[in-house]
């Protein structure tokens, strides 16, 4: 029987052989699972929702590789207005902003059509078009590897940033099994960003129906390949690869004077456009850029895998791309994927970056 691979665990389909994965189907599995790992003397498993924000590496993970596929929504009432969700880790986000159109609740309908889990939302706060996790976010119930017991810690506790979290900066440590979102029965929030409101046809500041929003969001992801379908020629693919990257005032005066988008993130920092970056040094969409990776068809800041991509020509093509970037325009940038970009032999821990993000607004 062939080993399995990572590639069979992540939508790059790369990776090399882990040992056989613990499937967690039912929250009751999980202190099972806990008890393996433990009998294993391993300080914690490599967790993984759909595996399509993630860059395994080539000789694969030894450890315990534990794959996510809880499923189920609650809905409590709070008053009138607000009902607060709790949802497994395990179901897919685009499952849970479906469900949150159907039931007119707003709070996370920009963040419809993003793949991956639920669980894996909070650790880079994802979000798109305005919107992201950290809006609507009440609590989340994480298992502490530390200190071996279930913890249940508020929006606050998370410290959640513009596409940060405390899970991003202790990887190891946490695994998220319920996270909780108190949303809203009203049309959807203002519209923040201009293309999302053209393709409304509404003036931003409007607030739709949250089904009307969904739609339009998937409409637009769609035309710019931003959905993940598994059968189309950019099936193998982790995302956008890099977060929007800080820049001075300075920078931002000059790069926006030269067309590039330049926008305030929720912390009150200045990011540009990494994908106009990227374009502005001479690659295109569909561009190779090493064997096996090129840009995809559609837009310059995904890439995808094909015949003859390994892990390491991966990063060896976002190495590239960045420098390319820093040595013409002095601004660095920096990975979304996860993936350990100093010691390919070794798989990033960090237990639940598996999401395929939307990216800020200045990519829409």
């Amino acid at each position: 029987m062939p080993h399995l691979t990572l590639a069979s665990l992540t939508t790059l389909r790369l990776g090399g052989p882990v040992g056989e994965p613990l499937y967690v189907s039912d929250p009751d599995d999980w202190q099972e699972l806990v008890h393996t790992v433990g009998r294993r003397e391993e300080y914690s498993p490599l967790t993984l929702g759909h595996g399509s924000n993630i860059i395994a590496s080539d000789t694969g993970h030894t450890g315990t590789v534990a794959v996510m596929n809880t499923r189920g929504i609650t809905a409590k009432r709070q008053d009138d207005n607000t009902v607060l969700v709790t949802v497994l880790a395990g179901h897919p986000l685009i499952d849970l902003t479906a469900w949150a159109a159907a039931e007119h609740l707003s709070g996370i309908e920009c963040l419809a059509g993003i793949p991956g889990t639920v669980g894996a939302a909070p650790v880079q706060n994802a979000g798109a078009y305005g919107q992201q996790v950290g809006d609507t976010l009440d609590h989340l119930t994480a298992w502490d590897w530390d200190m071996g017991r279930l913890r249940t810690l508020p929006a606050q506790a998370c410290r959640l940033r513009h596409r940060d979290s405390r899970f991003k900066h202790d990887p190891g440590r946490w695994t998220i099994l319920t996270v909780a979102f108190r949303l809203t029965r009203s049309a959807a929030a203002p519209i923040s960003y201009q293309p999302l409101a053209e393709e409304l046809g509404v003036q931003p500041g409007a607030r739709p129906p949250v089904s009307e929003v969904t739609a339009a969001v998937l409409a637009n992801r769609h035309r710019r390949g931003l959905l993940l379908d598994p059968h189309g020629p950019d099936a193998r693919q982790a995302g956008s690869v890099f977060l929007n990257p800080l820049v001075t005032a300075t920078q931002a005066a000059r790069w926006s004077a030269a067309g590039c988008p330049v926008h305030t993130d929720s912390d009150g920092r200045l990011r540009a456009s990494a994908g106009w970056l990227l374009e502005h040094v001479g690659y295109r969409p569909g561009q190779k850029i090493t064997e096996g990776v090129r840009c995809s068809e559609r837009r310059t800041l995904t890439l995808t895998a094909h015949n003859g991509a390994t892990p390491t020509g991966f990063a060896q093509a976002l190495t590239e791309l960045s420098a390319q970037v820093e040595i013409a325009t002095g601004i660095a940038l920096q990975p979304e994927v996860s993936g350990d970009w100093l010691d390919l032999g070794l798989l990033s821990r960090c237990l639940v970056h598996h999401l395929h993000l939307g990216e800020p607004p200045c990519h829409m």
